[in-house]
């Protein structure tokens, strides 16, 4: 079935509109709270999108400024998160709400029309615009987790999880070069459960290493929001386990993810 540009549009849309109702009604205090990322306030987390939004734009619609711009960032030093996050924060919350609005109301308009087979470059190899939309809806949905933590609320699961462990799987081989460990050719069966209810596969069916469970608690595990011993996945075999010690579905360096209890 041919990737629909429209139908991944409409489900970043959806994810964007979730977690804008966790931010709408914050006052200052609430926007420089602290979150599960260490050094990172809720602002943090949204000009984080909001910035990312504006570079995939450029990267669709200026790829050979968003080269020049890149080369110049790895001249400086590389792109570093945290930095990002500082040139931002003096900003205020409404003001960081409308160029969140913006962004994602431009990023939207401007991919919704691309062919999802277009090459669109990014900070390491070139990925499709489909995938590159997907990205958005995969760390939509986890800078979300970090927001829904700090202000406690359960978020509910949608079948938009897809998305998110999609990229998680098609990233087992980036989780071992970014941790400098050798991938082993080792196939791996995942098999998970949606919010709906369906099962979701990837891998081939009758090899020896799986991992399986709720497709929550995988897309928990991969974006590095939540332990794996805080999952309900079940693990079987030395190649899945070593996998999903150090899974991780987000670009950029290794992460330090969340420890064991740490939401208990």
């Amino acid at each position: 079935m041919p990737v629909s540009m429209d139908a991944l549009a409409d489900d970043l849309a959806a994810e964007s509109a979730a977690l804008r109702e966790l931010i709408v009604g914050l006052d200052e205090a609430g926007w420089g709270r602290g979150t599960p990322a260490a050094g990172w306030t809720i602002a943090d987390q949204i000009s984080h999108l909001a910035h990312f939004d504006d570079v995939a734009v450029q990267s669709a619609t200026d790829p050979d400024g968003f080269r020049a711009e890149l080369e110049q960032a790895v001249a400086a030093g590389g792109i570093d998160p945290d930095a990002i996050a500082q040139r931002y924060r003096g900003r205020s919350g409404a003001e960081l709400l409308a160029w969140f609005d913006d962004a994602r109301e431009r990023l939207i308009d401007a991919f919704r029309g691309l062919d999802p087979s277009l090459r669109v470059p990014w900070f390491g190899p070139a990925m499709s615009a489909a995938s590159s939309l997907t990205a958005r809806i995969m760390e939509t949905w986890a800078h979300g987790q970090d927001v829904a933590d700090t202000v406690g609320v359960q978020r509910e699961p949608t079948d938009r999880l897809r998305h998110v462990a999609h990229i998680g799987v098609g990233a087992r081989a980036f989780s071992y070069a970014v941790n400098d460990v050798q991938a082993p050719t080792v196939p791996i069966r995942v098999e998970l459960t949606a919010p709906s209810g369906a099962v979701w596969t990837w891998g081939p069916e009758d090899a020896e290493d799986r991992v399986s469970g709720p497709a929550l608690d995988f897309c928990l595990a991969v974006t590095q929001r939540r332990h794996r011993d805080d999952t309900a996945l079940e693990v079987t075999g030395p190649a899945a386990t070593q996998w999903m010690s150090i899974a991780q579905a987000f670009a950029g360096a290794a992460g330090t993810g969340r420890k064991p209890g740490q939401f208990a």
